[in-house]
């Protein structure tokens, strides 16, 4: 399906309904906080994409990766564990894989910024809207909203009792139960708890050990109290601890290379390439363990002109994770273990000012002071030596190489050597803000905001390092065999010195390719067999950074009906330390992830850390809200210097800073309501995406110049469609719902060929419902034509020239029944 095909489709549709159907009913009015302050959609000038409850139920949106079928700039793709999970708006966005590598796309619920996505990714509950806020939001939010902001707000507690209870059945033996209850506990206080439980069997299934993976096993439990003494006075406590306990995530292989014969040769097994088939061998089942809880409080004081607001909130994350790092039934590298713990404190403070002058203002603060322990080691299996010398032609190749260094007898890749890492990060940071709205005629407004960002971090690192094979200098035991040799041979040192030195840092040829380098290193060609590197462990590393950002914006009301604005505005996240086995001193001149400019293989020199990323927007906006029409545009040029790029080689992560990039782009929310009965809706995002500046990326081959060349993994075209048709009987409420998301075919990253690994979404979601009292039943299906693709692809684990990736979910059909009291 084309791009041009799927806009005419949409278009096609609405046309036909303006033409045939008389215009009628009401779009209902929606308020956001998208400014920390409350605003109709229609008036706030910033572009936002928001989900009402009411969606969500009829379109089984669950959690926060079924959310971008609806939301069409906003993409979200789960790795290799439940909760490794990046969120993307307009493109772009980071943060898994490494707890050093903070997230661009901020997620807040009430109030409260979630650092991680483990802390983001749970379940949805209790929820009175989604907001998805494009752009930079680095001015009012503050932490790490350098392209988006994901503003969760649940449900406040009621004063009258009341509840619900829910339970949902499905293919793949899914189980669903869901509940709240909310009432009084006296005249000045209310109460509500929520809780859920969801469980359901892989989709993913493991040949080897006949277990499923990709499963759902979660369960959160939220509890508020909301104390309003006086008129003038609010307090909200909130309480939340959930946990995930599941076996994720499955690995398709895409190509079986040249290293799948070795793998078969030391007893493993790779499943064909067949990457929807959802099937696998690995020796090791995955664990994936995250609890999460957290406690705020918010207290809201109503001074007159004035308004006081303060959220205070402290939440801690405990993970433990586990896996086949090479994908295969060999016993190659059979254990990545991760152990994360993250306590998080934060303390914001607001005042505002919404008198009746033509100036009103909210200055404020946030503090935020976060300690991160991190725990990762890799060990090698018992395959993995004789697969090494399998791939170095010789099956004697070690017993030989720990002869001539006098090594003993079989400590080349022992099995159980690798390296374990503690990471320890503490990070303390402030912003002070402040915006202000000037009404300069009764229809146009000019909005000035300013925030000074200042973040602090502090690093520790220490390994304990058994991987001897790893460890061996082969530049110098090279230089040594071969100045050994030359002297044997009769030379004099003033001689055999320069010649061996040169020799030292030449790799040889294929085994009887001729001419070979002179007096070449042999030894080198065993280099990529050293993954497990010594980290060079450090302590108190420190980064202090701090930038003002600001925006601009000015609204006009062009009628009670249509607003149009103008913006400018920046975004800021600070640096990201690499937090991995992978993290290196950074090298000198010429310097690259393989070595120094004088010394292309040893030592290894790489990145230590990011530098801060920096975004800056230009964007016009319309929006527009009639009796049966709402619609919302915007137009943007979003330039990102030094985007903090974290690719997977195969054998490890790089993290670069990516230059600059260059989106030009055009969004579109519309909603039509021709009849009470029928609610039509279209979403799109449109992007022009361009590395003005990318030198050294990682490609198929080793380092590119991308610049000039299209990112990888950003759709040009994403539009998402829904109808919804309402109807009666007797007393017999129901809907019929469809949606459907198009994302065009992109290149999932730029060291896999695009043949390889890219992806098209077409995905059909639709729910049938009725309600009669206070009882509600749904049937629902999500993906219902089966739509394959995939999430994202890499290069398989220390087997050179193969891919890996990463399958979506296949097609969900479940029935939902609610009792609602």
């Amino acid at each position: 399906m084309t791009t041009r095909l799927a806009v005419r489709c949409a278009m096609a549709t609405l046309a036909g309904s303006v033409l045939t159907l008389p215009a009628h009913a009401q779009i209902d009015e929606i308020v956001v906080t998208a400014t920390k302050r409350e605003q109709t959609l229609q008036d706030v000038p910033v572009a936002v994409s928001v989900v009402q409850p009411e969606v969500m139920a009829q379109a089984q949106i669950i959690d926060i990766l079924d959310l971008q079928s609806i939301v069409p700039s906003l993409r979200v793709t789960q790795l290799q564990t439940s909760t490794q999970t990046n969120f993307l708006i307009r493109g772009f966005g980071n943060g898994a894989n490494n707890p050093g590598i903070e997230p661009a796309v901020g997620v807040f619920i009430d109030g409260v910024y979630r650092s991680r996505s483990a802390a983001q990714i749970g379940d949805l509950l209790d929820i009175e809207r989604i907001e998805v806020v494009k752009g930079p939001q680095s001015t009012l939010f503050g932490k790490n909203a350098s392209v988006g902001v994901i503003n969760i707000v649940t449900q406040r507690p009621s004063r009258e009792f009341g509840g619900h209870a829910e339970a949902s059945i499905g293919n793949y033996n899914q189980r669903i139960l869901q509940g709240r209850v909310t009432g009084p506990l006296g005249e000045a206080t209310a109460f509500s708890l929520t809780g859920n439980i969801n469980k359901r069997d892989g989709y993913f299934r493991n040949l080897f050990t006949g277990d499923d993976l990709n499963e759902r096993d979660r369960w959160s439990l939220r509890g508020q109290l909301l104390w309003e003494p006086s008129d003038t006075q609010s307090w909200r406590l909130i309480g939340d601890i959930s946990r995930i306990d599941e076996a994720c995530c499955g690995v398709s292989n895409l190509v079986d290379g040249p290293t799948g014969a070795a793998v078969r040769a030391v007893g493993g097994d790779i499943f064909p390439e067949d990457p929807f088939a959802r099937r696998g061998f690995f020796d090791v089942q995955p664990e994936n363990r995250v609890d999460n809880s957290g406690l705020s409080l918010q207290g809201d004081f109503d001074l007159g002109a004035l308004t006081l607001t303060s959220i205070t909130a402290f939440r801690t994350q405990e993970a433990r994770f586990d896996y086949d790092t090479d994908f295969t039934s060999a016993d190659l590298v059979p254990t990545n273990e991760s152990i994360q713990d993250i306590d998080t404190y934060t303390q914001e403070l607001r005042l505002a000012y919404l008198g009746d002058g033509p100036i009103t203002w909210q200055v404020g603060g946030l503090f935020m002071r976060e300690e991160v322990e991190y725990i990762n080691g890799i060990q090698l299996g018992s395959a993995f030596r004789t697969y090494a010398s399998l791939l170095a032609g010789d099956p004697a190749a070690f017993d030989g190489l720990e002869a001539a260094l006098g090594l003993p007898s079989g400590i080349l890749f022992g099995a159980g050597q690798g390296n374990r890492a503690v990471f320890e990060q503490d990070n303390n940071f402030y912003s002070l803000f402040g915006q202000m709205d000037w009404a300069l005629t009764d229809r146009a407004t000019l909005t000035l905001g300013l925030a000074y960002l200042n973040d602090r971090k502090k690093v520790s690192a220490t390994d304990n390092h058994t991987d001897v094979f790893s460890q061996l200098n082969f530049v110098d035991i090279g230089f040594a065999v071969t100045l050994d040799g030359l002297l044997q041979a009769g030379l004099p040192i003033e001689v055999a010195g320069p010649i061996a030195d040169q020799g030292s840092v030449t790799p040889c040829g294929p085994n009887g390719a001729a001419p070979q380098p002179p007096n070449c290193n042999p030894f080198l060609a065993l280099y990529p067999l050293q993954f497990i590197i010594p980290l060079d462990g450090f302590r108190n590393e420190r980064t202090s950074d701090s930038r003002l950002n600001y925006n601009i914006r000015l609204a006009y009301e062009v009628s009670d009906n249509l607003n149009v604005y103008a913006a400018w505005a920046t975004g800021y996240k600070a640096t990201s330390w690499n937090l991995s086995l992978d993290t290196r001193p950074f090298g000198g001149p010429g310097s690259s992830p393989l070595g120094g400019f004088d010394n292309p293989f040893y030592p290894r020199f790489g990145t230590r850390f990011a530098d801060p990323e920096k975004v800056e927007v230009r964007e016009l906006g319309l929006k527009g809200q009639w009796a049966d029409v709402a619609l919302n545009v915007a137009v943007f040029e979003q330039v990102v210097k030094d985007f903090q790029s974290n690719i997977f080689v195969g054998t490890g992560f790089v993290l670069a800073n990516a230059g600059r990039q260059t989106t030009k782009g055009l969004e579109f929310d519309l909603q039509y309501r021709p009849l009470t009965a029928l609610e039509l809706a279209v979403s799109g995002t449109f992007l022009d995406p361009r590395y003005d500046s990318f030198p050294g990326a990682t490609g198929v081959d080793g380092p590119v110049d991308l610049s000039g060349e299209r990112p990888s993994g950003i759709h040009r075209t994403s539009l998402s469609t829904a109808a919804t048709w309402y109807w009666q009987a007797g007393q017999v409420d129901g809907f019929v719902r469809a949606d459907y998301l198009y994302e065009d075919n992109v290149r999932l990253v730029s060291n896999v060929p695009p043949e390889v690994g890219s992806r098209q979404v077409n995905q059909l979601n639709a729910s049938v419902g009725l309600s009669l009292e206070d009882w509600d039943v749904v049937l629902w299906g999500r993906n219902l034509t089966n739509n394959d693709f995939l999430i994202s692809a890499f290069p398989s684990v220390a087997q050179s020239g193969s891919f890996s990736g990463y399958p979506n979910q296949p097609r969900t059909w479940g029935i939902t029944l609610r009792r609602t009291f």
